[in-house]
C-alpha cells in the first residue's frame, strides 16, 4: 500500500480550521516535572540518581530545558540543584530554577553558576492578580521595584532570566503591560504567562497570549514567551496547544501532568499531539520509559485507562475491535493495525496493540490468541476458552486462556 493510499484511509478533520502556514514552528519545551511537578502533595522527591536518569531522558525526548528546583528550598535542594547543572553541562537540555522576585533567593543561583560554570537560567516569579495582591497587602509599585531589582541583579551577574507572573490568567491587563514592560526594561529575554490556578479556558488562553505577544512587539526587544498551564478545570493540554497557537514559543509542562493540586500539562501526551499535528518532529520511542520511571519515581501511580501509557490504551477484549486489528496484522500492515481502532499509532510511542480476551470477545480473539502463542485453534480449543471468557466478568489472564484451550 503506497503513503497517497494511506493518506487516503484517514479524512484528518483536525487539520480543516487552519491553513498549514499558520502551524507554530521551532517549539521549546520547559519539564517542570522536578520542581513543579515534586510540589504535588502526593509526591515523592526522588534521589539524585533517578533525577539524573530522568534528565537524560528528557534530553533524548528533545526537551530543551528542565527546571531542576528551588533554590530558596534548603541545602538538600541547592545540593541537587548543582549536581544536576554539572550533569547538563555536556547535554543540549539546560537548566533553569524557580526563584521568587528577590535579590536573596537569586544569589543562590548566582553561587550554583561559578561553582558549574553553567549560565543557569532564573525564573523570576511573582503574584500578578488583584486577589493575590488583596490576600498578601501588596502594593504595585512595590512588585515594579522588585521586578526590577530582581530581573536586574540576575542579568548584572549573567543569568538569563525569565520574569514569571503567577495567576495571569486573573491579572489586570494594564498592571500585566507594566510588570513585563519592567521586567523587559530591566533584561528579561523570556516572559511567562501562567494559569497558576487552572483558571482559563481555550479561549482565554488565546486572547492572553495574544495580548502578551502585543506587549513584546510593542517594547521592539526579542523575548521569548512561555505558558505554564495547570488543569483544576482539566484544560492544561488544550490549553497548551491553544497558547502555541497564539504565539507562544515554549510550553511547560510536567510527566503525568504531575504538580500542585490537579497538577499541569502532560508533558507525555503534549510531545505525543504535537507530533502527530505534525508540529514537531520529535523521536518519542524512550517517551514510555520517562513516564515509567517518573511515575515509580514521584510515587504517582499511572492510571490504567491513562492515555497512551495506562496498560488499557492499546490493549482490546471487545470482538468487533479486536477482529479489525487483527484482520489488519493479517494484512502484513502493521502501519494499519496500528490506527484502524487508535488514534495514536502505538509503534510511535514503542508500544504494541495487544488482543486479549474477555466476556466481549468473539472467536477472533481466541483464534489470534492462540495462534500467537503456537497453539492449534480448533474447535474445541476456542470453544472452550469462549466459555470461560463469557462466564468470567473480566479479561481473562494468560493462564487461565492456555489452561482452557488445553483442557
Amino acid at each position: 500500500m503506497t503513503a497517497i493510499d494511506r493518506q487516503s484511509l484517514i479524512y484528518d478533520w483536525n487539520t480543516t480550521r487552519k491553513p498549514a502556514a499558520a502551524r507554530p514552528t521551532g517549539i521549546q519545551f520547559d519539564d517542570e516535572t522536578l520542581r513543579d511537578g515534586l510540589q504535588s502533595p502526593s509526591a515523592i522527591d526522588p534521589s539524585l540518581e533517578t533525577k539524573i536518569e530522568l534528565i537524560h531522558l528528557m534530553e533524548r525526548l528533545g526537551i530543551q530545558t528542565a527546571d531542576v528546583g528551588l533554590p530558596g528550598a534548603g541545602a538538600r535542594a541547592r545540593e541537587h540543584i548543582t549536581r544536576l547543572v554539572r550533569e547538563m553541562a555536556p547535554l543540549k537540555i539546560k537548566a533553569n530554577v524557580a526563584c521568587r522576585t528577590l535579590v536573596g533567593d537569586i544569589a543562590p543561583v548566582v553561587d550554583v553558576a561559578q561553582a558549574t560554570g553553567q549560565p543557569v537560567e532564573v525564573c523570576a516569579f511573582i503574584g500578578s492578580s488583584p486577589i493575590r495582591q488583596y490576600a498578601e497587602n501588596w502594593e504595585f509599585d512595590t512588585m515594579l521595584k522588585l521586578v526590577r531589582e530582581s530581573v536586574g541583579f540576575a542579568v548584572k551577574n549573567g543569568l538569563p532570566c525569565m520574569f514569571v507572573t503567577e495567576d495571569t490568567t486573573r491579572a489586570d491587563p494594564d498592571q500585566v503591560r507594566a510588570l513585563y514592560m519592567t521586567a523587559i526594561e530591566a533584561g528579561a529575554k523570556r516572559i511567562c504567562v501562567c494559569d497558576t490556578c487552572g483558571h482559563a479556558t481555550p479561549d482565554g488562553v488565546r486572547a492572553l497570549v495574544g495580548f502578551v505577544c502585543g506587549i513584546v512587539k510593542e517594547s521592539g526587544v526579542d523575548v521569548g514567551v512561555d505558558w505554564h498551564g495547570h488543569r483544576d478545570r482539566g484544560m492544561g493540554l488544550a490549553n497548551s496547544l491553544a497558547a502555541l497557537e497564539a504565539g507562544a514559543t515554549r510550553i511547560h509542562a510536567t510527566a503525568l501532568g504531575v504538580g500542585e493540586r490537579a497538577g499541569n500539562t502532560e508533558m507525555d501526551l503534549l510531545l505525543v499531539n504535537l507530533r502527530l499535528l505534525g508540529w514537531i518532529d520529535n523521536d518519542l520511542a524512550v517517551l514510555g520509559d520517562y513516564v515509567r520511571l517518573a511515575s515509580k519515581a514521584i510515587g504517582v501511580p499511572l492510571p490504567s485507562n491513562y492515555p497512551v501509557f495506562g496498560t488499557d490504551a492499546f490493549e482490546t477484549g471487545t470482538g468487533v475491535h479486536a477482529a479489525a486489528v487483527i484482520k489488519a496484522f493479517k494484512k502484513g500492515d502493521a502501519w494499519l493495525a496500528n490506527r484502524v481502532y487508535s488514534g495514536v499509532p502505538a509503534d510511535m510511542v514503542g508500544l504494541e496493540q495487544v488482543i486479549k480476551i474477555g466476556p466481549m470477545s468473539g472467536k477472533s480473539n481466541v483464534i489470534w490468541f492462540l495462534e500467537k502463542h503456537g497453539l492449534e485453534a480448533s474447535d474445541g480449543a476456542v470453544d472452550s476458552v469462549l466459555q470461560l471468557a463469557k462466564a468470567t466478568p473480566r479479561l481473562l489472564t494468560d493462564k487461565e486462556i492456555l489452561a482452557a484451550a488445553r483442557g
